[in-house]
């Protein structure tokens, strides 16, 4: 960029050196003459400085008014969790956790399980869902609505309530917390367990807290949502010592969780729902954000 004070006549480059006598003609334009007596013509520090700053004026000028004109970006994360956490309202509740659900390969031996939904809790603040030192540890995520329903395996002897908590918080703090809850296993520690749903006159009417048996808790990655289930023995019977499910599932454990495959329904129920709820929020995300 130039201005017409950047430009340097000819003349003033050569004041300091004296005229000749006699001028000489100057080169006619085909002849290919080239004089080497002076030096190149160039502007002057402060004339490039100047025209630096009118560069950066014009370029600052053109941000501000695309800025006032579209405002700030949003970052496609920040939109895709605020679209996802009103999934809970945006969706049928028989999208999120169906009447029936199947879980191919989550039984105990990889056998397929099946499970109906006897309970639909209507949809509520957190606290109803979670023992006070669970929601201690999930308080950075905040708690927009949580929905919970509990089901009965296909041959009515046990019960598991599965949840789906919808945070408040932004990707940065969730992603945080995902991250401490797999370092640090806090979905399997002692005392940090979800709540059962009873309701009168279902399968699951004797499912209260002292009947949990088998738990997992997991906070998403890449989602504002925390999906847990909790199991328990229909018939209504007390246990004294409820274990993880992940641990409940694994081979050669002799508990009675892990013998009755408690583990096993609380880990296959979570995954079903966890699932139905990926395979939602890539059903309804824009094109931008596939």
């Amino acid at each position: 960029m130039s201005t017409e004070a950047d430009r340097v006549p000819a003349d003033h480059a050569q004041q300091s050196r004296p005229a000749p006598a006699i001028p000489a003609p100057p080169p006619a334009p085909d002849e290919g003459v080239h004089s080497a007596a002076l030096p190149p013509r160039r502007p002057g520090r402060a004339a490039a400085a100047l025209c630096l700053l009118l560069g950066l004026a014009a370029l600052t000028a053109a941000a501000l008014d695309t800025w006032a004109e579209r405002g700030p970006r949003v970052p496609a994360d920040v939109a895709a969790y605020d679209r996802v956490r009103e999934l809970w309202h945006s969706e049928p509740v028989d999208t999120l956790l169906p009447p029936v659900l199947h879980g191919k390969g989550s039984g105990p031996g990889r056998s397929d399980r099946t499970w109906v939904r006897v309970a639909l809790a209507p949809d509520s603040p957190c606290a109803a869902g979670l023992d006070a030192p669970l929601a201690r540890e999930l308080a950075p995520a905040g708690c927009a609505r949580l929905l919970r329903a509990t089901y009965s395996d296909a041959s009515g002897s046990s019960v598991i309530t599965v949840g789906l908590l919808f945070a408040e918080a932004g990707p940065a703090p969730l992603r945080r917390l995902a991250a401490r809850f797999e370092r640090e296993h806090l979905g399997e520690r002692p005392g940090l367990l979800p709540r059962p749903y009873a309701a009168p006159g279902t399968p699951a009417a004797r499912f209260g807290d002292r009947q949990r048996a088998g738990w997992t808790v997991g906070v998403l990655a890449g989602a504002p949502v925390v999906v847990y289930a909790v199991s328990g023995f229909a018939d209504g019977r007390v246990v004294a010592h409820p274990q993880p499910a992940a641990r409940a599932a694994q081979a050669k454990q002799t508990t009675a969780v892990a013998q009755s495959g408690l583990g096993h329904e609380a880990l296959g129920l979570a995954a079903a729902v966890e699932a139905r709820l990926r395979a939602r929020i890539e059903a309804t995300a824009p094109e931008e954000e596939k």
